[in-house]
């Protein structure tokens, strides 16, 4: 199956070209690089009301994700094994295409989380593992978006915003402060539902390179790669924090 940017989507803000994105990332860089140069003789910022709006308007905008996803691929009779992506301009189909277009903006948003580390000097939260993932997912749903915006798509986009519920609603929480830590024993437990959506992704996308699924190869094997990185990252954290940690 040979790409070509969709034209339903190719319009639509920060899609047509490479650029803007690009300097979306770059700006993410310079912020990560020079960020904690700039706040090392400033006070860390509090932003605890900010940082409650900003979780929760999150876990909202994750929920709408998971809905659209759900219900439209129900709708659609979207199949979980072998689903091509639906170029038509008919109402499920462009349903199917603007949620993937907000669940790439959504990861351009995303962005904040490390911006609002760096402000309340936070930079052992800035790992490799989080700016990787980071800027990954935003050129990678830039290409999702632009070339393939549903088919198999829609099965990562969905199951990553259902994970996103709660962990925005775990930063929520966290956002209240200290009195609020009684709460927060979940921790491992989101982490594990990670890696069981990593596991599920890494399973649909090779299910597909071993099957005549008129979805595109390059993306799948894209994904399968992308989510093993993912997974050996999260199971090294999940090391490091739960197990290496308590001893």
């Amino acid at each position: 199956v040979i790409c070509f940017p969709d034209p339903r989507t190719d319009p639509w803000p920060l899609v047509y070209s490479p650029l803007p994105v690009t300097l979306v990332f770059a700006a993410y860089l310079f912020v990560v690089a020079l960020g904690p140069f700039y706040m090392r003789q400033r006070r860390p910022l509090e932003l605890r009301g900010l940082l409650v709006f900003y979780n929760i308007s999150m876990m909202a905008l994750s929920s709408y994700m998971f809905y659209e996803f759900l219900v439209t691929s129900v709708l659609g009779n979207y199949s979980y094994l072998c689903q091509p992506v639906d170029y038509s301009r008919s109402e499920l189909g462009m349903r199917m295409a603007r949620v993937c277009w907000w669940f790439f903006f959504s990861k351009v948003i995303e962005l904040l989380d490390t911006v609002f580390f760096i402000l309340r000097k936070k930079q052992e939260q800035v790992t490799f593992l989080h700016v990787y993932h980071h800027g990954t997912m935003l050129f990678n749903w830039w290409s999702g978006v632009k070339y393939v915006p549903g088919g198999q798509a829609f099965f990562v986009g969905m199951l990553n915003s259902f994970v996103h519920i709660f962990m925005y609603g775990y930063y929520a929480l966290a956002s209240l402060g200290p009195r609020m830590r009684r709460c927060l024993w979940w921790k491992r437990y989101l982490t594990i539902m990670q890696l069981c959506q990593f596991v599920a992704i890494a399973a649909h996308s090779s299910y597909n390179l071993f099957t005549e699924c008129p979805f595109p190869d390059g993306f799948n094997t894209a994904v399968f790669l992308y989510t093993l990185s993912l997974m050996v990252l999260f199971l090294h954290f999940y090391y490091r924090t739960y197990i290496r940690g308590k001893q």
